[in-house]
């Protein structure tokens, strides 16, 4: 592997990329400013106190300090455009050892998931360690094991488990500690609204305010600012749903939010310089596939587009490594038998453009993304299309 890229070589390299964008369509994650989360807890925007009041806008203090979300041209989420998959034309592909991609190189195996096979989970990283939530075995039976992964010693380790056997539970980090809101439960994806926090220190997991009556979903995108976990799209009733909203963490409230504008299920989501990125998903089935970039401005209100995912695809991984969002893998792939896309990709929100990685080494769909540092981590999964768990996990650092 050859040495990770520097923020500064990346981000010129990035600058000097053409803008268009072609269209595409496809849960988080976001960056926490402290080593080992996937929070994005470093610039604060909307950190003050939410009340579920039933307006369109969170009614929180809200102030964006963070670096401008899109200083790059804004292309249609719905149309064709240019790719922008970066190509400085270097004969080996390579640039001072760093590949033109922006990654080091390519994908590392790590040890399997412990417990074995398992898909449809939720992830997230909290103090070095990566955390895998529910989902269904190999059997595909739903199961409420949780297990963290630890890279310094390339061990798993089975802690609490969850309260109640969910999958594509919207998983996040915020503040020391684990939070589940919202989930899907048994073989009828049904949806519920539990939001559970787990605490490290006392292995425990503990009930919090659930998600308001008619607000219930899992397979969410999630994001991260300072206390408040973003919700946006998701599935409930047999359907993708619209429905966005905040939970505060240090409050135990949630608020309803303009909702986006496309009813969307297994999307992604990410926080950078405090704005929501709600990525890609599906709706109607899982090859109707989504390739939007939607930006949601917190102080504002309001939702805008951004340039559209290269590969459009749903049931991704995703996480915010420094200032971007990767995302790797997902379903509805009618070119090959396995119905799974291998290709990891990179949103810039700073230059409002797309970047392609190596692709995975095991191409996965139906999991979490999570970030350590520089290093982006894709724990298990399915490898077909639907139902097929497997226990992989790798990672790529950038």
């Amino acid at each position: 592997m050859g040495t990770p890229t520097t923020l500064g070589r990346m981000t010129a390299m990035l600058g000097a990329l053409a803008a268009p964008a072609c269209s595409g369509s496809a849960t988080v994650n976001d960056l926490d400013g402290a080593p080992g989360t996937s929070a994005d807890t470093g610039t604060s925007a909307d950190t003050g106190t939410s009340a579920d009041t039933g307006t369109s806008t969170d009614t929180g203090t809200s102030a964006d300090t963070g670096t401008s979300a899109d200083t790059g041209t804004t292309a249609d989420s719905g149309g064709q455009g240019e790719d922008v998959h970066a190509d400085v034309g270097m004969p080996d592909g390579r640039m001072d050892g760093v590949a033109t991609d922006g990654s080091s190189g390519g994908w590392t195996p790590l040890p399997p998931l412990a417990s074995g096979p398992r898909q449809e989970t939720g992830v997230a990283a909290l103090d070095g360690k990566i955390y895998v939530i529910g989902g269904f075995n190999s059997a595909g039976v739903v199961v409420p094991i949780v297990e963290t992964y630890d890279p310094a010693s390339r061990a798993w380790a089975t802690i609490a488990p969850f309260p109640r056997a969910v999958h594509h539970a919207n998983a996040a980090a915020v503040a020391g500690k684990i939070y589940v809101v919202g989930a899907l439960v048994d073989a009828t994806f049904r949806a519920i609204g539990d939001v559970y926090a787990y605490d490290p220190t006392t292995n425990t997991w503990s009930p919090k305010a659930p998600l308001p009556s008619g607000q219930e979903r899992g397979a969410g995108g999630v994001a991260v600012i300072g206390t408040k976990i973003y919700v946006a799209g998701g599935f409930r009733g047999g359907n993708s749903v619209a429905d966005f909203s905040s939970y505060d963490t240090s409050s135990d409230m949630h608020a309803s939010l303009p909702p986006l504008t496309q009813a969307t299920d297994h999307l992604v989501g990410g926080a950078v310089g405090g704005i929501v990125y709600a990525i890609g998903g599906r709706s109607g089935g899982i090859t109707g596939l989504i390739g939007r970039v939607a930006a949601f401005d917190p102080s504002a209100g309001t939702w805008s587009e951004r340039a559209p995912m290269i590969t459009p695809r749903g049931g991704t991984a995703a996480a915010v490594v420094r200032d971007r969002i990767v995302v790797a893998g997902g379903e509805g792939n009618m070119a090959v038998p396995s119905g799974v896309f291998p290709q990891t990709e990179v949103f810039v929100p700073a230059t409002n453009s797309w970047v392609s990685l190596p692709n995975m080494r095991t191409p996965r769909h139906g999991t979490g993304g999570a970030a350590i540092g520089n290093t982006f981590y894709v724990p298990g999964g399915a490898s077909v299309q639907s139902f097929g768990a497997s226990a992989e996990v790798e990672s790529i650092e950038l």
